[in-house]
């Protein structure tokens, strides 16, 4: 992550910051001993913090077991475990972006008004600017105007973009697009697609038809099933991503708009609860505010 990336995280976060980490230093500096109430009262912080139910139990649990194996008797000493603990639920695997070398096809899912098709448009940026032959296809045909704001995005991101009419079947678009995609040999397929949870029969059922289509076509490439979440929604995100998670398989996450929020703890939440990695993070508008998530980033400048 670019050094002028972790500035705008670090800035980003300093709503979250104000409401997770002086909580918890609040909590330390007001203890002398670790006991019960010690440990009750940092639950309450890191749950009020947006961490939630789950992840917090597994930080905790992991610290109390910390405290007894080190024998750790100073509340202050434990603040170090504590922060590690946080580090270590948000870890991606080391093999998270090994589809980045690969031919890939990317199914870009979310609810309207997320930053769905910005992300898109910022996904194709990075992509590019390593190297890579990247299409877009404007699967979101049933929203006004969907592709003409992904277009505005593929321009921005110097990408070709494969497009139908308005309310055309998702489906032809992606077969267009599959058809470019090994006729210009392209390295990755980025797909927008709709947002339309309330209907999820028809998601699944779309979605289903867009796969088939890319197994007969491109039988054996590598797939990536991105939701988009938006941070400042809390709680919310994870609902969606769980409601989501029933239409498609989800291999990653891309938070978004984490700046400007006090709920920048719902990524840890949302990691611990859904059990899918946060893959890209974004904290603002521009084309290049769009990055791979790294945890010791992350936790850095949430406590920093």
């Amino acid at each position: 992550m670019a050094s002028n990336f972790f500035a705008k995280l670090q800035q980003g976060l300093s709503k979250t910051r104000d409401n997770i980490a002086k909580g918890i230093d609040n909590v330390f500096s007001g203890f002398s001993t670790i006991d019960d109430d010690f440990y009750e009262e940092l639950e309450e912080t890191l749950i009020m913090g947006d961490i939630g139910i789950n992840a917090t139990s597994k930080i905790m649990d992991r610290l109390r077991e910390q405290v007894k194996e080190k024998h750790v008797h100073d509340p202050n000493s434990c603040k170090e475990l504590l922060i590690e603990n946080i580090r270590e639920q948000m870890k991606t695997a080391d093999d998270a972006y090994d589809f980045e070398d690969k031919k890939t096809i990317i199914f870009v899912i979310g609810v309207n008004g997320v930053g769905k098709t910005t992300s898109v448009g910022k996904l194709a940026a990075i992509f590019k600017n390593r190297g890579k032959k990247v299409l877009i296809a404007a699967a979101d045909t049933y929203r006004a105007a969907a592709t003409e704001q992904l277009r505005e995005w593929a321009d921005r991101a110097g990408t070709p973009l494969i497009a139908g009419k308005e309310g055309a079947d998702p489906a032809s678009v992606i077969y267009d697009a599959v058809g470019a995609f090994k006729a210009r040999d392209c390295d990755i397929l980025i797909v927008d697609t709709a947002g339309r949870l309330h209907n999820k029969k028809n998601l699944m059922e779309e979605l289903a038809k867009m796969n088939r289509i890319i197994d007969k076509e491109l039988p054996g490439i590598c797939r990536e099933n991105f939701i988009v979440l938006d941070g400042t929604t809390g709680q919310n995100a994870i609902m969606q991503a769980k409601e989501f998670g029933e239409a498609a398989s989800l291999t990653g996450i891309i938070l978004t708009k984490l700046d400007g929020t006090a709920k920048g703890g719902i990524a840890v939440a949302i990691v611990s609860e859904l059990n899918i990695p946060v893959k890209y993070i974004g904290v603002g508008e521009a084309i290049d505010d769009l990055e791979r998530f790294d945890s010791e980033q992350f936790v850095n400048a949430l406590f920093e």
